[in-house]
């Protein structure tokens, strides 16, 4: 039961934007498994709704996915309790703004909400997975798992390059995270996409433990401007959103912020 339930795991996986539908010829060379087994898992897929015949022997996702992703996201205690305090922040701010979470050394979004001035992040997108070494909640999340744990998720080998400025060394990133830890947010400045900057912060549960991140993502020249003032936001913005969690942890890193930044008003 266990392998047929990893095999069945792996061949989902396989099912990505870039290749949709599959073949059970092209799935069995891609699992390397026999095409007779790939048929008849494919074929038990599809009777309970995971994928859907769209042809003799090839297959695209099904729809039950999409109710069982909806009953997750719904069942997500913590993503309402974020999404009201991104709410009233991108009615405020007008940026686009992130929730994710960490899996398998890659962040999940979970959320994403677009303000009136805010960028459209084509990279992200509810449900989408990114490699955690280069964007502001990925490296928030990566900080603070041992770093053991993430030599785990990320390997041993070159970290890739979404744009010259993303970090590409273990070295580099471990230098990178402790900073995360020490002042309690992460910056991505054009480490993934050319032109997009972001600040972003951990969530908290009631016990302490980090199980998410929230971000604002900004223009890069408004970025450049406005960073301290963008800082703060988030900061105190997942501070809130960890108190309605039942969090108590701590102000420093807001106070901090406050004591450093000139700015009182949100960008206009």
């Amino acid at each position: 039961m266990l392998q047929t339930l990893q095999k069945a795991a792996r061949a989902l996986t396989l099912f990505t934007p870039a290749h949709p539908e599959w073949s059970v010829g092209d799935m069995a060379k891609a699992l390397g498994l026999p095409k007779s087994s790939v048929s008849e898992l494919l074929s038990s897929l599809a009777e309970q709704g995971l994928l859907r015949r769209v042809g003799a022997g090839r297959y695209r996702l099904g729809w039950r996915l999409l109710e069982l992703g909806q009953t997750l996201l719904k069942t997500t205690e913590f993503r309402d309790e974020a999404r009201a305090v991104m709410q009233e922040m991108v009615n405020t701010w007008g940026e686009t703004m992130h929730l994710a979470v960490l899996e398998s050394g890659e962040v999940v979004y979970l959320e994403k909400l677009r303000g009136q001035q805010g960028l459209q992040v084509e990279l992200s997108g509810i449900g989408v997975r990114l490699p955690a070494h280069c964007s502001g909640v990925g490296k928030v999340l990566l900080a603070y798992q041992p770093w053991e744990a993430v030599l785990r998720v990320v390997g041993n080998e070159q970290l890739y390059p979404f744009t010259p400025h993303t970090i590409t060394s273990l070295e580099a990133l471990s230098e990178e995270l402790v900073r995360v830890r020490q002042r309690g947010y992460a910056y991505d400045q054009e480490e993934v996409s050319i032109g997009l900057c972001c600040v972003a912060a951990p969530i908290y549960d009631y016990e302490g433990r980090v199980i998410a991140a929230v971000s604002f993502s900004t223009p890069t020249h408004r970025f450049r401007l406005h960073r301290e003032q963008y800082t703060r936001a988030i900061v105190e913005g997942a501070l809130r959103i960890s108190e309605r969690l039942g969090y108590y942890g701590g102000t420093s890193v807001c106070k901090s912020i406050k004591s450093k930044s000139p700015y009182s008003v949100p960008v206009t």
